[in-house]
């Protein structure tokens, strides 16, 4: 069942597998910016109902909307340019800043792409139920709940996979919207000087209603409630590690795509909206009215059709954008999981290399979430806006604060400091007008889950770095061995010649050359003393987020492993005992390690397995999802097969 519905494993041994996982640029465009090409679904609209009566004065709402566009599209540029690894909120926060700001950008980040998928779900449903009789709608949210189950499958295919699905569809939306607005703009073309003195004379009537300030604050408000516009930008610098090589090449060029796909289209909609009068109607989204009005004088089938194409491609677009949610969120969480902020569990990826605790866990909270709102996208807007704004003000000013540290060595740095200067005060307005005029609203929701997360990460590091003060006990006997090995070596002859496979064999689970091993292995010298001629250690290395970055980081990590591994080998020769390790490495611990136990046991069938577990004070569900418990796992699949495995326990 898991093959027919996720795949099959892949293998570290094919040699296209980073070519086959990765993204060229084209895909990235569908894979990571249509979170931002689809905000044009709902930002122009939100803006636009904010302007009330006023609507005349959306041409300011939309240049506005085009120059952020643009200043935030060329900041996260310079990022990529910066980052070439992966250079998420997260990353830039906790190296140019602190780690304490890293994980806030981090965690707001988490909430937010959760937010992703729940909005751009509810959103889709919208627009797909835009076409439909009002009986229907009691059927939305089942259909919202579905689709993110599907999706949620889908991701844990792979990455590549999840997105050429969706390739048609994509081009699908960029056509006929594309289409709508040309057309809207050629044959009202006489109408662009009327919409101008229509926007002199709303800017003057509004003045006289409600002063400059009043005025000001309604321009302010319109902007920040279209504030979704500017969401899913991030995404690319984010998703980095998941482009195809060249990779800054490849992330920049993905910008560029996104950057002018999302400000023409956001461009054209507001001078659509302005063009054909549109005014909101209940049922419907703004878009489908536009698409109703633009379509009017068409002959009827062929109206229609159009209208249903766009709205559909509209709808499954939003379903697309859900994909940011599922890429980087689970990348953003095992960032933090390799530093120990989350359980580390979420760094491992699974034998389709994907990040599959991390695809579970942000379907599964959106599909809470969905429910929990009822898929009301109103609401959700505003959830949504407030999150990816700190991630955007904290990157910005990590930027800003790495120019000026840097002026005297970036010959550049004038230019580069003045780019993501702008975006940061762009940024943090931004921010500020949201906390705003939004708290009230539902924000100080998104608020209180992004603080109750951060107050998580900080117990999390908190308990790994106590574990990691206890471990360094165990580290110092590890120290003491290698020198009692080394002085033993000097006065007994090494072993030399084949080792014996009829010999007793004691076969050793290590994760590589630490106090956990050696411990384990002087645990076996004093409970079975003299029993056996063998030593055979046993090393699997995980392929997890931090090392599949490319074929020279899987072969580093082999040869890590090997030589970790050897070190026990080259001591129990030095005490005189023959020895030898067997290493793998591979995403699944168990299954590697299962693998290379099931050879073992048949070369050495007088052989007995031991592995080492660390057993802490208190057995609290805590320390039982921020540990792993490996070798119960392999000693439930070794017992199968009839093989004696000993567990034995170390105390910290």
């Amino acid at each position: 069942m898991k093959n027919v519905f996720v795949g099959k494993a892949r293998s570290l041994a094919d040699d296209q597998l980073f070519h086959k996982v990765s993204l060229i640029a084209l895909f990235a465009w569908v894979g990571l910016g249509a979170d931002g090409l689809s905000s044009s679904c709902y930002g122009p609209e939100e803006a636009f109902k904010a302007l009330g009566p006023h609507h005349a004065l959306a041409p300011f709402i939309a240049i506005a909307c085009i120059v952020t566009i643009g200043v935030i599209c060329a900041s996260y540029s310079q990022i990529i340019e910066l980052f070439p690894g992966g250079g998420g909120g997260y990353l830039v926060a906790s190296k140019l800043l602190s780690p304490s700001l890293g994980v806030v950008s981090g965690c707001a980040l988490i909430v937010d792409y959760v937010l992703t998928i729940a909005l751009s779900i509810s959103s889709g449903a919208d627009a797909l139920f835009s076409l439909l009789p009002g009986h229907w709608h009691v059927w939305k949210l089942p259909v919202a709940l579905a689709a993110t189950l599907i999706l949620t499958m889908l991701n844990l295919r792979g990455v590549r996979e999840s997105v050429a699905v969706w390739l048609p569809v994509f081009f699908i939306f960029i056509v006929t919207h594309a289409c709508a607005i040309l057309y809207a703009v050629v044959t009202h073309a006489a109408d662009v000087t009327t919409v101008v003195a229509d926007t002199g004379r709303d800017l003057g009537i509004a003045h006289a209603q409600l002063g400059f300030v009043g005025v000001f604050l309604l321009l302010i408000r319109s902007y920040s409630m279209g504030a979704g516009t500017f969401t899913g930008i991030e995404a690319v610098s984010n998703g980095l590690p998941i482009l195809r090589e060249p990779r800054v090449a490849t992330g920049k060029r993905t910008m560029v795509y996104m950057g002018v796909s999302l400000g023409l289209t956001v461009g054209g909609l507001f001078i659509a909206y302005l063009l054909y009068r549109v005014e909101p109607q209940s049922g419907k989204t703004l878009n489908a009215v536009l698409m109703g009005h633009i379509t009017s004088a068409w002959p009827a089938a062929f109206g229609q059709g159009f209208v249903w194409v766009t709205m559909m491609s509209a709808a499954a677009l939003l379903f697309v954008a859900a994909q940011t949610g599922f890429l980087d969120g689970p990348r953003v969480l095992s960032n933090m999981a390799l530093d120990r902020w989350f359980p580390s569990r979420f760094a491992s990826l699974s034998d389709r290399f994907v990040s599959q605790n991390g695809v579970l866990l942000m379907g599964s909270a959106a599909l809470v979430l969905i429910a929990a709102t009822g898929g009301r996208v109103g609401f959700l807007v505003v959830l949504y806006s407030i999150n990816v704004f700190i991630t955007f003000t904290l990157s910005q000013a990590g930027m800003v604060r790495h120019w000026w540290a840097h002026r005297r060595t970036a010959s550049t740095w004038r230019r580069k400091l003045s780019i993501n200067g702008i975006g940061l005060l762009l940024t943090a307005f931004i921010l500020l007008m949201l906390c705003v005029t939004k708290f009230r609203q539902g924000g100080w929701i998104t608020i209180v889950i992004t603080g109750c997360l951060v107050a998580l990460a900080f117990w999390v590091k908190r308990h790994y770095r106590r574990v990691l003060r206890d471990l360094v006990r165990l580290d110092d006997v590890a120290r003491l061995f290698d020198k009692d090995a080394a002085e033993h070596a000097q006065s007994t002859a090494r072993a030399s010649g084949e080792i014996d496979p009829q010999a007793k064999t004691a076969v050793v689970l290590v994760n590589g050359y630490n106090g956990l091993g050696v411990h384990t292995l002087l645990t076996i010298y004093r409970m079975f003393p003299g029993v056996f001629q063998n030593y055979v250690f046993i090393c699997a290395g995980s392929v997890d987020a931090g090392n599949f970055k490319g074929t020279g980081e899987i072969e580093r990590l082999r040869e890590h492993i090997a030589s970790e591994a050897g070190r026990y080998v080259e001591r129990m020769k030095q005490l005189g005992l023959h020895s030898e390790a067997v290493t793998e490495i591979g995403p699944d611990v168990v299954e590697t390690l299962g693998e290379l136990a099931t050879r073992v046991a048949a070369r050495f069938p007088q052989s007995v397995f031991f592995g080492g577990q660390l057993v802490f004070a208190e057995d609290t569900w805590s320390v039982r999802l921020l540990h792993n418990y490996v070798v119960f796992a392999l000693q439930r699949k070794l017992f199968r097969q009839g093989t004696p495995f000993l567990i034995l326990p170390i105390r910290v």
